[in-house]
């Protein structure tokens, strides 16, 4: 299998273009990050995947099957989305939110989750540490526990594609190693993973292969030891900084020196 592959993505807002002609691969069972400054288009890019953002230009396409073609129906099926923001007023317990990931599975005249979709809704709980908030009512938690839960709920869904846009930003030290050690865990499941983030180093330790966007354009793609050098970081960053290479370890340590003064 392929897995993503996205070519000449353009996206427009008006008349102010967010994607140029952008193009990467996520390759199949493994950890894709894209990666840049602010604005540089990464949530727009997973936006287009997932078919949020009409495209002006370009294709995608899943496993060589056109992805955006597919019925919405069917999309559902084979790929999560984790926002950068998810919040509601209901009344829904964190164990309705997390089912919310068995709804494209289950036919219309189903009156209640079937033993699969509650065991798979308990699983999802359990490998987020939320398993003793299923009871708890979602928009009553942190946003750090509240983003877990959406990651237990896209991992519900059993996707073979899971996007998340910046899905460690809310969350302590602990929560993040555990988060990205789960998505590793997905990935060396055959899942392919795409996820959008700013810290380096954590991009560095736990993802295979890295995507750099930088003003709506993909000016760099690769493995970690590949991409990350001291030129791209001040080109694209504008920031001074050091590759070391931890003796032991695979990946490399992004250790910054500088920024240029803003004053």
């Amino acid at each position: 299998m392929s897995g993503l592959v996205a070519r000449g993505v353009t996206v427009r807002a008006g008349e102010r273009t967010i994607l140029d002609g952008s193009g990467f691969t996520a390759p199949a069972g493994a950890v894709t990050a894209l990666i840049g400054p602010n604005g540089a288009g990464k949530s727009t890019l997973i936006g287009a995947v997932m078919g949020l953002r009409r495209l002006a230009g370009g294709t995608i396409a899943f496993d060589d099957t056109n992805l955006l073609a597919m019925p919405a129906a069917e999309r559902a099926k084979l790929c999560a989305h984790v926002e950068q923001f998810a919040t509601t007023t209901e009344r829904l317990t964190v164990g309705d939110v997390v089912g919310l990931g068995r709804v494209p599975f289950q036919s219309a005249w189903q009156a209640a989750p079937s033993a699969h979709d509650e065991a798979v809704v308990k699983a999802a709980l359990a490998a987020m540490g939320m398993a003793a908030f299923a009871g708890r009512l979602y928009h009553l938690l942190s946003g750090g526990e509240q983003q877990r839960v959406q990651i237990a709920r896209a991992l519900a869904q059993e996707p073979r594609l899971l996007l998340l846009d910046e899905p460690t930003s809310h969350l302590d030290i602990r929560a993040q190693l555990l988060v990205l050690d789960v998505l590793r865990h997905q990935a060396r499941a055959g899942c392919t993973v795409v996820l959008a983030m700013h810290d380096l180093n954590l991009a560095a330790r736990y993802c295979d292969h890295l995507v750099v966007l930088d003003t709506g354009k993909v000016v760099a793609e690769g493995t970690p030891a590949d991409v990350l050098d001291p030129d791209l970081l001040l080109r694209v960053y504008g920031v001074a900084a050091t590759i070391v290479q931890v003796p032991g370890k695979p990946y490399p340590l992004v250790i910054y020196d500088s920024a240029p003064n803003t004053d």
